[in-house]
């Protein structure tokens, strides 16, 4: 009996200690996740704006200048993005941006595959390591695995900028980008959108929203700055919601984890009370057992 309640008392002592930690990566989520919003609600509108901007520019000028971020061609080479995070511990955080990013793969570009012409450009370490086993006979570029480590625009527009001139190269023809959109501590979920060629607007909606626009100086030397500007501004974003999206997760999986925890707890101590009764109840049995042979 005394082998049973040393066993509940280590269980006890090990969920406790547990319950210490996920309290405490809480704690740290949520201070992380409050900077975290205020930068992407921050960033939010002014990037949906331009990118509104954008879409329309493009859409008014098709035929009438050379804008290559815009122009569609036959896929023969594609390049998907994937914002995950570093670290795990988040619930299904991870896995559900990347469950989307392989259906990318195995379906809408599973020819690209085939050709060997398909290209993926992991952000985040749980990703990387994901693609990496999954998909050797993908070409995966792993050079900015870690930029999460610092998201000053200033380092992260480097790879939005090589994403650019690559597609202007010719050296991709479609860009795709999966990442974690947030939207509040306790909802996040994956996205999948087109990076480049930028999108436009057709049909009858492009009649509706058909605007004339002034440009100055020139319409040329405008848009070589305005357009890689809104699209590093673009990228930014992706990280930025992704970078909220982890800690809002991480942050209610920790809460969780607590809650469970503690629920565990109240069972192991209604079982260690019953433990212990038992066992003391045992011991009186013995005690009056040897009292009454005494007697006897």
């Amino acid at each position: 009996m005394s082998g049973k309640l040393k066993e509940v008392r280590e269980r006890m002592k090990s969920v406790k200690s547990t319950q210490q930690i996920t309290k405490a990566m809480k704690m740290v989520s949520a201070a992380k996740l409050r900077k975290a919003t205020d930068s992407i609600v921050q960033i939010r509108p002014y990037a949906d704006k331009l990118k509104e901007i954008l879409t329309h520019i493009l859409t008014n000028l098709e035929g009438n200048i050379n804008v290559s971020f815009g122009n569609t061609r036959e896929v023969e080479n594609a390049l998907i993005v994937v914002v995950t995070s570093n670290r795990g511990l988040c619930g299904a955080f991870n896995t559900n941006i990347i469950k989307d990013a392989i259906k990318l793969i195995e379906g809408k570009y599973a020819t690209q595959r085939s050709s060997g012409n398909l290209h993926i450009l992991p952000i985040g370490k749980k990703g990387n390591d994901i693609f990496k086993r999954k998909y050797s006979d993908c070409t995966i570029i792993n050079d900015y695995v870690d930029l999460f480590k610092d998201l000053s625009f200033d380092h992260t527009s480097i790879v939005p900028q090589l994403i650019m001139d690559a597609f202007e190269a010719s050296t991709y023809d479609v860009v795709q980008v999966v990442y974690g959109q947030f939207k509040n501590a306790g909802t996040q979920f994956p996205v999948t959108v087109q990076y480049l060629p930028v999108p436009k607007i057709k049909g009858k909606e492009k009649k509706k929203r058909l605007a004339d626009y002034i440009f100055e100086p020139d319409k040329d030397s405008l848009l070589e700055t305005l357009i890689p500007s809104i699209l590093k501004i673009q990228f930014q974003k992706f990280l930025l919601d992704t970078h909220a999206s982890e800690h809002g997760a991480r942050m209610t999986a920790m809460d969780k984890a607590t809650e469970n925890a503690e629920e565990l707890m109240k069972e192991l101590r209604i079982n260690y009370n019953k433990a212990r009764q038992e066992a003391i109840t045992s011991e009186l049995s013995e005690i009056v057992g040897g009292a009454a042979a005494l007697e006897g």
